[in-house]
């Protein structure tokens, strides 16, 4: 039996994957959480220790599965949390902690970059977090000697070796994107020094590097085994969902909430709110990303003290629209639109809906309205679908599903490993190691499908585009006057 590990290091927490190579089956997995810390407003940090930690607690307990050898691990493959900034001094080790993606502290030098370039820099993008680190931390910014991405630095850590991909770099804010290639001018625009500090960009089928004999011992690995070139989250998310052809959308219902497909060319949108990503293959990746998503179902969750089956449940007997009442979910500032300092609102609440099953299937609407926005812009460039795949540790929660399905109007498919960037993870490394290229060895190992599909309910169809026309309009307001 031929296996490959595959690694998502997410926000919430890191993730290990352990995949048959022949069968596609996976035969192991493991995970443990992780905290972002929130020093000051807007700041959203964690420190690469922690997730190193938290990566060999949860390869050791996929190690642990039954059936799982770790000797027949031939490649390893790495998915990580987009646009986080890790710098680092001349001994590697961090000057700060790390920026993530939800980080909206560094929105004013978002928007001074974005009039330098004349293009929209979003504040989650890797960019506008040095400028931050050289105005207000100049002293640890004086020590910079890399500048890494998340999934980067745990390769760094597997290999000894600075390297990173098209895909995640495309979510700096530095990557001339149709070129798949760093962007010099950008970069003299971020930082001066940038140039230097930045990794080398290795093919998406490459063997990037080998893994070193220290991190296999904590690991419990072999040493030597192949490390792919690994990805962002969402690149890595399309390979697990089997997206690696136009048309086929994924919808991915985690901590952010995002829509993306394969294109065959570079999506460039003048406003800025679609993201011109590169993939995992060779390819572009257009996608819209919601800040607030999973987050906004857990706030109502931790404000009624109850989980989220009995919500979900509760959220059920309540009708499409919530009886009104918009959940507008910017809890923690939004991208798309790009509203970074907005924040988020109940609004339409009149006596007697204060419950928590009107307030639960309002926040269920209120993530999933940000996310069709999202999509109708992605359709106005031209990236239409034939069909969708749900994503994502929330895609289990069957009122949701229909809440999508009734909201999109289409009918949805549901891979059956929910944890798809960490699948793709795993089937970008067993790729890399059998010598195919990515993107074909995927067509030939195509995710396993739930059989159920869910569809739109016509009955329900009319009530969520009113209920939806009614939030565009309510956040609309409600952003004009925060």
């Amino acid at each position: 039996m031929r296996l490959a590990l595959g690694i998502d290091l997410g926000t919430q927490g890191a993730k290990a994957l352990v995949m048959d190579v022949d069968s596609g089956r996976v035969v192991g997995r493991g995970s443990a959480p992780l905290a972002v810390d929130a020093p000051r407003p807007g700041a959203a940090e964690q420190h690469p220790d922690a997730w190193w930690k938290a990566i060999v607690a949860a390869v050791r307990e996929a190690l642990a599965c039954e059936g799982v050898d770790a000797a027949r691990i031939a490649s390893i493959g790495v998915s990580g949390q987009q646009h986080g900034c890790v710098a680092l001094d001349a001994s590697d080790r961090p000057v700060h902690p790390a920026k993530l993606w939800c980080d909206t502290e560094c929105a004013s030098e978002a928007a001074a970059l974005s009039a330098a370039l004349g293009r929209r820099v979003p504040a989650g993008f890797t960019a506008p977090k040095l400028p931050w680190l050289r105005v207000h931390r100049p002293d640890a910014h004086a020590r910079i000697r890399r500048v890494m991405l998340p999934h980067d630095w745990v390769n760094l850590r597997l290999t000894g070796d600075a390297f990173t991909d098209a895909g995640d770099a495309s979510g700096t804010g530095w990557l001339d994107v149709a070129a798949r290639a760093y962007d010099r001018a950008a970069m003299d625009a971020v930082d001066p020094g940038l140039h230097a500090w930045v990794s080398r960009i290795v093919p998406p089928d490459a063997r990037a590097g080998t893994l070193r004999a220290e991190a296999a011992a904590e690991l419990g690995l072999p040493a030597g085994i192949a490390v792919a070139p690994g990805s962002g989250d969402n690149m890595m998310s399309a390979l697990g969902a089997g997206a690696v052809d136009h048309g086929t959308l994924v919808v991915s219902l985690g901590t952010s909430g995002t829509v993306f497909g394969a294109s065959d060319v570079p999506v460039v949108d003048p406003e800025g709110l679609v993201a011109a990503f590169c993939d995992a293959t060779g390819r572009w990746l257009p996608l819209v990303c919601t800040m607030n998503c999973t987050v906004v179902t857990e706030e109502v969750r931790a404000a009624f003290d109850l989980p989220h089956d009995r919500l979900t449940a509760l959220a059920a007997a309540e009708p499409p629209g919530a009886h009104g009442v918009s959940f507008l979910p910017y809890l923690q500032g939004e991208r798309v639109p790009d509203w970074p300092h907005a924040s988020g609102a109940l609004v339409g609440i009149r006596p007697g809906l204060m419950r928590p099953g009107v307030i639960y299937r309002a926040a269920l609407e209120g993530a999933t309205f940000a996310l069709l926005h999202g999509a109708r812009r992605l359709a106005a460039l031209g990236v239409t679908p034939r069909e969708f795949r749900v994503v994502g540790g929330a895609s289990r929660n069957a009122v949701w599903r229909q809440v999508l399905a009734d909201a999109f109007g289409a009918t949805l498919g549901f891979p059956a490993e929910p944890e798809s960037a960490a699948l793709g993870a795993a089937m970008q490394a067993a790729a890399v190691a059998s010598g195919a290229r990515v993107a074909e060895f995927v067509r030939a190992h195509p995710p396993a499908m739930f059989p159920g599909r869910v569809h739109p309910r016509p009955e329900a169809v009319a009530a969520t585009a009113e209920a939806f026309a009614r939030h565009e309009a309510r956040a609309a307001a409600w952003a004009g006057s925060t």
